[in-house]
């Protein structure tokens, strides 16, 4: 049985992060990385869906301890991987990963002050558990069984499956969804199928952003590679804050200033209502990325179109809709949605109960009342998810060196028993339909202090960063 100081669970974006904070600011901690596939990469190595991108800049998903060099800010799928394969081998963190290492197990022992955990075949201990994986089911995505689909003639996927052989040249698309996965798929399919239809049961806000900015092509263009990364990301945070708070308080003129911008882009065949007029306020649900307007122009050229309705079932043919049309189609992706889990469907016990997530409540926005020595690493809904992570893995080496200073060797986080009382938030408070189907399961979020988690990367730098680890609330012992 090995023994780590800290086992990472998780070598996607996170977990590679994480990596580089321990052993550059805990040099002391052994640690090691336990990957469940084969590769590194995360959500970059599962998805492989045509025109798979980020949909945050990438000055701020990228590390800020690694410039990103490529040209778009707006990155594809593929050179988002290479990224993270030339951080991880530039920093020696590829030879502490250990792939095909599902864990599956993880039990606390108060009297040790040590995780026992298991994988499909491995037994570790470590003093501290920090869980890298996010919170999407990498194994199945949400699909929705609906009617009819075993008379379907063609081939049905889901985006989380794509099949390399996959060839749809030629084909009749449809794509079943509205939100970030359907507005990439669309523009990139079309052109190479005969049609793609983008088919929505209701609208989302959509931006349209230019995939290269101008003005960090400028300010990389003068000034030495480290201190332009710096102000890029400075510049990049600053906006994306003042726009959501700008959106969240006054949600009418934040509706009309996103309406009136795809309205232009929009050809006249196509009305804003209901194609793009969503029914929620903006940012209760995440804001679609299209960058270089790429949806639209697939629509003004014809080779993509956007039809608003339910789905009744499917036909041999394609699909019959509630209006009574049907959509003919040799190929329906169903980009109908994701799969959401806490702590990787980790199954936690700590002295012999067992933890539900759903029951605690996250402090800092990573760790759960209750339970010791154990760190969730999420990111921002309305920003880059690095920007939150990173932040996570430096206030949890603040936490470690601590314990070392102090000589003790827990740490726990104990709820104010008022928050029980609070109504119940879910940790990623947004309207979206894979979120509300999660809510049952997340950890929640308290109402304030360090239980709740604010979408505020300013304020988190500050509290995160420099606020004392000793405020009361976690107990060292």
């Amino acid at each position: 049985m090995d023994h780590f100081d800290v086992l990472i669970v998780g070598a996607g974006l996170s977990g590679i992060g994480a990596a580089y904070r321990i052993q550059t600011r805990c040099p002391d901690r052994t640690y090691a990385v336990l990957e469940a596939r084969e590769a590194l990469g995360g959500t970059w190595d599962l998805f492989r869906y045509p025109g798979v991108r980020s949909d945050s800049d990438m000055f701020t998903l990228g590390f800020p301890f690694r410039p990103w060099k490529a040209a778009k800010a707006i990155a594809d799928g593929p050179s988002i991987l290479s990224y993270l394969h030339e951080t991880a081998a530039a920093y020696g963190i590829d030879k502490h990963i250990r792939y095909g290492e599902r864990v599956v197990r993880a039990a606390w022992s108060s009297e040790d002050a040590l995780w026992t955990v298991e994988t499909g075949g491995s037994l570790y201990t470590c003093s501290f558990l920090y869980v890298c994986s996010g919170y999407y089911n990498y194994d199945a995505g949400y699909v929705v069984d609906f009617d009819g689909q075993d008379e379907f003639g063609g081939r049905i996927v889901h985006p989380q499956h794509w099949p390399a052989d996959l060839d749809y040249t030629g084909q009749r698309v449809v794509v079943i969804g509205s939100g970030a996965t359907a507005v990439t798929l669309v523009p990139a399919m079309a052109g190479t199928a005969e049609h793609v239809t983008m088919l929505q049961r209701s609208p989302s806000y959509v931006a349209s952003r230019p995939a290269r900015d101008a003005v960090s092509d400028r300010l990389r263009a003068v000034l030495p590679e480290n201190l332009a990364h710096r102000v890029i990301r400075g510049k990049n945070v600053a906006l994306s804050t003042m726009l959501y708070s700008a959106f969240r308080r006054w949600p009418a003129h934040a509706a009309w200033v996103l309406n009136t911008g795809v309205a232009k882009q929009l050809p006249s065949s196509i009305p804003m209502d209901p194609h793009f007029t969503p029914r929620y306020k903006p940012w209760d649900q995440r804001l679609c990325l299209v960058p270089d307007a790429d949806l639209f122009k697939a629509l003004r050229d014809g080779t993509a179109s956007v039809v608003t309705d339910e789905i009744e079932r499917f036909t041999p043919s394609g699909l019959l809709l509630r209006s009574g049309r049907e959509l003919e189609a040799d190929l329906v992706v169903t980009a109908t949605g994701l799969r959401m889990v806490a702590l990787g469907n980790i199954k936690v016990t700590v002295d012999g109960r067992a933890v539900e997530p759903h029951d605690t409540f996250v402090y800092q926005g990573m760790m759960l009342s209750g339970v010791p020595n154990l760190a969730w690493c999420i990111g921002y809904t309305n920003n880059s998810w690095t920007l939150r992570s990173d932040l996570t893995s430096q206030y949890v080496c603040r936490l470690l060196n601590h314990l070392t200073a102090t000589g003790t060797r827990i740490c726990l986080p104990e709820v104010d028993p008022a928050e029980y009382d609070a109504p119940a938030r879910p940790v990623v408070d947004l309207t979206s339909g894979y979120i509300s189907r999660a809510a049952g399961i997340l950890p929640r979020q308290g109402t304030q202090g360090p239980w709740r988690l604010r979408q505020n990367y300013p304020r988190d730098l500050l509290r995160l960063r420099f606020a004392p680890v000793t405020d009361g609330v976690m107990q060292f012992s």
